[in-house]
């Protein structure tokens, strides 16, 4: 093997371009509360909020289909061009939704363009996971198949990271009004997505296909139909079947919960401001990303079922005791109240009577004194013996808790063990899915299970967790059931029908 071609700069190749398109599909979600007053119409808040969640969960929903259509072009044509045309759709998606007028400019067809141009993402996604992953498993020894290919599952961290740290160095380095405005910086990270796809493209033109897919299409033995082989085949829709419930199910709600729901919890549970809960989740991430290269490693030598299995447990047993704890912890917080004022003009505010069926966010305090909790800006109700209020200058008072140092480490520490979860369920999985199927249709049977349960069951879980909390409020936790309960099915199936993987060769 030529230095050109050499094990590290194809894990180095194929793990830039994943990372890159992992960031290019998070941003959207870690903006996801700007972006719905952007693009929707500010009148009820809540319902934009909402709806640009959906926007963030349809990417995810049609991840399976992009698994679909790209993972059989790979097995037809190959993996590298294939995950290459992944790269620059990705990238080019990204870059566009930048660019999208808001709805105050453009009305209706600003939240339609969006919709169509994150579609377009999660369709990328769908093909350039299982490219990456075959490619570099089958350029792998079968004796250090799961340590190389867990240099791949760390991208989606890494992703998140580097999604997470350009927004928080954007923000701080210009004043919320300014970030926030129709052309802010708040764009910016989109626009960053093409100089990255950029030098991607350039690092994997220079790489060669996979050796494996080469001597099958030498020879001839390429499938001519993989999804008919895939999913017709009794025995290999079997497998596809075992791989979704028994594994991947379980690890996707594992990784969107430790990482993404809890991000989303600390600041509209615990009220932390965006840079602290952002910080927190950075230096978590940064401590437990290279144990996705110790259990890759690891299940070389024990396997990979058993340390999938034992994230899933450890998350389903500790969820609830590590989010009651930031609920606890943040009780006796002090507030930190930041304020600004807004234009709006008469504006009814209904006496509600009853605060506690409220998820509240905000508080509003009037120049007469007057304070209401609210849940976003627009959507004022007080419980106030008071129907209407018609100054239009009002001011908001954002609260966020500042959490003292011991607590704040403490936070980090628990954010860990929760992204800790997500290394022993994710660090093994490529591994194991490649192991699965044969090389002719490898790229399309691994690409749906892994698709669908991760974008699908997984991608869901920020969307039903606000669903769920906003429906029955008297449980903050109430939203963890939903990830509970899947990896509770998928660790029992998992435990019961999957089969403990170790140093198996992958050249049929």
């Amino acid at each position: 093997m030529n230095k050109t071609n050499s094990i590290s700069s194809i894990i180095g190749a194929s793990s830039v371009g994943t990372m890159i398109e992992w960031y290019d599909f998070y941003i959207f979600g870690m903006l996801s509360t700007t972006l719905s007053s952007k693009f929707f119409p500010k009148e009820n808040p809540t319902a934009a909020l909402l709806s640009t969640l959906a926007i963030f969960a349809a990417g995810f929903i049609v991840r399976p289909f992009g698994a679909l259509v790209f993972g059989r072009l790979g097995d037809l044509v190959g993996r590298k061009h294939t995950f290459m045309l992944t790269l620059v759709l990705m990238g080019g998606s990204t870059f566009l939704i930048g660019c999208v007028p808001g709805h105050e400019t453009i009305g209706i067809a600003a939240p339609i363009i969006v919709l169509i141009l994150r579609l377009i993402q999660g369709l990328a996604l769908g093909g350039e996971y299982g490219g990456a992953a075959t490619y570099v498993a089958e350029h792998s020894s079968h004796k250090n198949r799961g340590f190389y290919t867990s240099w791949i599952q760390t991208t989606a961290t890494l992703g998140l990271f580097l999604a997470l740290g350009i927004i928080l160095l954007v923000k701080t380095n210009m004043s919320d009004a300014r970030f926030n405005s129709e052309w802010g910086g708040w764009r910016i990270p989109f626009w960053i997505s093409i100089l990255l796809v950029g030098i991607s493209v350039y690092i994997r033109m220079k790489m060669k296909e996979s050796p494996l897919y080469t001597e099958l299409k030498r020879t001839g033995k390429t499938s001519v139909n993989p999804i008919a082989e895939s999913f017709k085949h009794k025995a290999n829709f079997k497998m596809v079947l075992l791989a979704l419930f028994g594994a991947v199910m379980g690890q996707g709600v594992v990784w969107y919960t430790g990482q993404f729901y809890a991000q989303n919890f600390l600041e509209t549970k615990c009220y932390l401001s965006f840079e602290q809960s952002r910080t927190i989740l950075l230096w978590g991430i940064a401590f437990a990303t290279p144990f996705f290269i110790f259990w890759g490693w690891l299940s070389d030598r024990i396997g990979r079922k058993w340390i999938m299995m034992l994230g899933m447990l450890l998350a389903i047993l500790t969820y609830r005791p590590i989010f009651s704890s930031f609920l606890e912890d943040t009780n006796g917080a002090a507030m930190n109240i930041k304020t600004e004022t807004l234009l709006k003009s008469n504006s009814a505010l209904l006496n509600q009577g009853k605060d506690s069926v409220y998820s509240w966010e905000k508080n509003i305090v009037y120049e007469n004194g007057m304070i209401a909790t609210v849940s976003r800006a627009d959507t004022l109700a007080v419980d106030l013996s008071v129907r209407e209020y018609q100054d239009p200058r009002v001011k908001i008072s954002y609260a966020n808790k500042i959490l003292p140092s011991q607590t704040y480490w403490k936070f980090v520490g628990l954010v860990f063990l929760l992204i800790l979860y997500v290394t022993m369920v994710y660090g093994p999985i490529a591994a194991f899915l490649v192991e699965m199927f044969p090389t002719k249709i490898r790229y399309t049977s691994m690409s749906l299970p892994y698709h669908i349960g991760n974008g699908v069951f997984g991608g869901l879980v920020p969307f039903i967790g606000v669903l769920l909390t906003t429906t029955y409020p008297i449980d903050p936790l109430v939203g963890l059931w939903y990830p509970i309960g899947v990896a509770f099915l998928s660790l029992v199936i998992g435990t019961l029908y999957l089969e403990n993987r170790i140093d198996k060769k992958i050249t049929d």
